[in-house]
């Protein structure tokens, strides 16, 4: 399965699970969908409290991961008053509430009448307006219910919950990181201890513990990869012509490892902000599209729904293998998606200075 290999798809309400199944391996919205109903694949708060789509025999891994962040907001809210026993009672009306079917967080809160109830000022000081919220977190962190898209895509942000009581991991907390750490390094390997440790959120003692274990190989001073992967890699020999794929800006290629300029020819590419250009070598994430030709980004694109058009700029100058590309994911976003958003609250309002500045550059 593509996320086995490539890596849990980094989810934000935006197009870039779809965009990372169609790069790799032309997997349609339609067939997306119908894997995410049949449960194949599922969107999961995860790694850092972050949410990803998973595959099937990642789930409770996943969940696992990121207990501990589910656990974070409880805390924030003891001390504003929220107790312990109040957040049981309210999980206990949850997952009651749902034995009649998925709702929605407004028929949660009817259903479970009292249950729940308004934070007030403080609460709002904290960024927490209910107690719904907190409750609907910590049983989504166990498997006890599941988030389900209201329309069934995989590129927005509403929800109703479901009973789901998905079956624990019977391992140990340092046994969890192992298992993400060996899935890491076989997802994006060669990758740094440091890369490793933000991407899992552990702290640098805990991550070493996690890695230690699976006997990785050293590859240019500080980069780590399984033995029989560095054998592969010796034994690589690039294709001579161009692989050109379009991806998502938080794709698994470069959110793994949060190291853009690692595949950038040049630290000072210009890349399209909100406020203006803005340097490649001067920005933890990239704020573009990435276009990709065998591992290093050869340019950015937008999508302008407005033309039903992708809008981009290559570093190295246009092929007719890049345009090939640029014209099949077109296709795709204007036929199957519609957008490809980069996040939840990207538009195409707020896309226009970025598009503006790619046409004037290309």
């Amino acid at each position: 399965m593509t996320l086995d290999r490539s890596g849990w798809a980094r989810s934000v309400g935006g197009a870039n699970p779809y965009l990372t199944l169609y790069a790799r391996a032309g997997v349609s919205r339609e067939q997306a969908d119908g894997d995410a109903a049949a449960l194949r694949i599922h969107e999961l708060p995860s790694a850092r409290g972050c949410t990803y789509v998973v595959p099937a025999p990642d789930f409770a891994l996943a969940l696992r991961c990121g207990r501990d962040a589910a656990q974070t907001p409880l805390k924030v809210a003891a001390k504003i008053g929220v107790t312990a026993k109040e957040i049981d009672t309210l999980c206990e009306a949850i997952a009651t509430s749902l034995k009649k079917g998925p709702l929605d967080p407004d028929g949660i809160r009817e259903a479970t009448g009292s249950a729940s109830r308004n934070l007030g000022a403080e609460g709002v000081k904290k960024g927490m307006t209910t107690t719904l919220p907190l409750a609907l977190g910590l049983l989504q962190s166990t498997g006890v219910i599941r988030r389900v898209p209201v329309n069934g895509r995989l590129d927005q942000q509403r929800y109703k919950y479901a009973v789901w009581n998905l079956k624990p991991l019977k391992i140990s907390d340092d046994e969890v990181f192992v298992e993400l750490a060996r899935r890491y390094f076989r997802w994006i390997g060669p990758a740094t201890m440091a890369e490793f440790q933000w991407f899992s959120g552990l702290g640098v003692k805990a991550a070493k513990a996690a890695v230690e274990p699976l006997r990785l190989s050293v590859v240019d001073d500080n980069r780590l990869l399984f033995p029989d992967d560095l054998d592969a890699l010796r034994a690589f020999k690039p294709p001579k012509r161009p692989v050109i794929s379009l991806i998502a800006s938080i794709d698994s290629l470069i959110h793994h490892r949060r190291d853009h300029l690692s595949m950038l020819d040049s630290a000072d590419t210009a890349f399209a902000g909100d406020k203006g250009p803005v340097s490649g070598g001067r920005i933890a994430d990239i704020p573009n599209h990435a276009i990709v030709d065998r591992g290093r980004i050869v340019g950015v694109w937008e999508y302008d729904p407005s033309a039903e058009k992708i809008v981009y700029l290559t570093f190295g100058g246009a092929s007719k293998e890049i345009a090939s590309a640029v014209a099949h994911t077109e296709s795709f976003i204007r036929d199957q998606l519609g957008d490809a958003r980069s996040f939840s609250l990207d538009s195409p309002k707020s896309r226009e200075p970025r598009l503006r500045q790619l046409r004037e550059e290309s």
